[in-house]
């Protein structure tokens, strides 16, 4: 009589060497599949660092350009301010002088 489920030593031990066979190739390493454009990690460190060093660098010249801007304003508003004293005692001056003029003028 044939064993119908097949259960004989011989196709036990080529079940076994089947099953090994598969968890041998389960374990094979498979190949790898690679971007075509491969950037490190090094790269994409250094290029968001310039970036980070480009930002700050950004900012602080525009720091100083404001500074700049605030100062000069600071320096115009007091230049107006000197104008404005020189105006004020130019017409002090005429003031006197005008003065004595009149003064010279009633004498007479």
């Amino acid at each position: 009589m044939k064993d119908p489920l097949k259960t004989g030593f011989a196709e036990r031990l080529t079940a076994q060497q089947e099953a090994k066979k598969a968890l041998l190739a389960k374990l094979k390493p498979k190949p790898t599949v690679t971007a075509e454009v491969f950037e490190s990690r090094e790269e994409i460190r250094e290029r968001e660092l310039a970036a980070v060093r480009q930002a700050r660098a950004d900012a602080k010249e525009a720091a100083r350009l404001e500074a700049e801007a605030r100062e000069l304003a600071a320096l115009e508003a007091k230049r107006g301010e000197r104008k404005e004293r020189k105006s004020l005692s130019k017409a002090e001056q005429k003031a006197k002088r005008d003065a004595k003029y009149a003064a010279r003028k009633a004498r007479k």
